[in-house]
């Protein structure tokens, strides 16, 4: 079997930012919510999802922000965003979806554990994470774990996360801890980039095992001595942001793998769902029913 692993977060930036606007009978911003439904609705009338789980950021916070203030937070989010999150939950749980909202960890940390989870079936054959967030592509593995943007109906296995970044899956979070990442908060070590992290780590592996000195490297890159005299002052800051960057892969999810198996939408709870958000003419397009 194949087993498809949603970024619900990535997808409900995707539709509020994608969508139109809409407003819901009790005067709540829910356009977001429509174009999630539509969207998830859209990938599971194909038949190609037999068994999937999505997983949300319940909350923005998580273990990180203890490790680092800096790490990415709720804050300047669009409040009509934020109001979204349980009611997107909803939406995909009424969907018949398994949903892993996550509080003290990330929803990325629910899909490494949920791809972790599979890869130790045998009667998994296939893992798609479908994310594009370069933060997965550390869990890919050959042919059989991989990203998948669903959207433009690409895939990215092993040979393709070489190609995109240079490094094998296994040395993203170091390529992340030397380039930084915006989009959580992390740094990145001054002066380092991505074409400098790639073809020192495509030789070392990890930046642990970069010599301290340049003339003791084993490839040339552009501005080595500003290079290897920035990583030695902050090798430290590197470890830390290389476990922020690391996913974790126990979170305590409660689903075995056949617990993922995907039968169709749960009718009493899409119907009062969709009639709280004006969206019952939507309703009469489901045909595949769980119950």
């Amino acid at each position: 079997m194949q087993v498809h692993l949603i970024d619900g977060t990535y997808e409900l930036f995707r539709a509020y930012y994608g969508a139109p606007g809409s407003v819901g009978p009790d005067g709540r911003e829910v356009g977001a919510t429509r174009g999630l439904l539509s969207s998830l609705w859209s990938f599971l009338r194909t038949g190609a999802v037999t068994h999937a789980a999505i997983a949300f950021d319940h909350v923005i916070e998580s273990f990180r922000n203890d490790l680092f203030a800096g790490y990415k937070t709720g804050e300047g989010m669009d409040p009509d965003l934020y109001a979204q999150f349980e009611l997107a939950e909803r939406a995909a749980h009424a969907l018949g979806l398994v949903v892993w909202p996550m509080v003290a960890f990330e929803a990325d940390d629910a899909l490494a554990t949920g791809a972790r989870i599979c890869r130790e079936s045998k009667t998994v054959s296939k893992v798609l994470i479908c994310s594009p967030d370069k933060d997965m592509a550390q869990c890919v593995q050959g042919q059989r774990v991989v990203m998948f943007d669903r959207h433009k109906n690409v895939e990215i296995d092993e040979e393709g996360v070489h190609a995109k970044f240079g490094v094998a899956p296994s040395s993203i979070p170091d390529w992340l801890a030397l380039v930084g990442d915006t989009a959580d908060g992390i740094p990145g070590v001054p002066k380092w980039g991505a074409k400098s992290a790639s073809t020192l780590l495509a030789v070392y592996g990890s930046f642990e095992k970069i010599p301290d000195m340049a003339s003791q490297w084993s490839v040339k890159v552009r501005g080595a001595e500003a290079l290897a005299a920035s990583l030695r002052m902050h090798r430290e800051d590197a470890r830390l942001y290389r476990q922020l960057a690391t996913l974790r892969e126990d979170v305590p999810l409660q689903e075995k793998v056949q617990d993922l198996s995907w039968r169709g939408a749960r009718r009493t709870e899409l119907e009062m769902l969709c009639d709280s958000i004006g969206a019952s003419t939507w309703f009469q397009r489901v045909n595949i029913w769980a119950e």
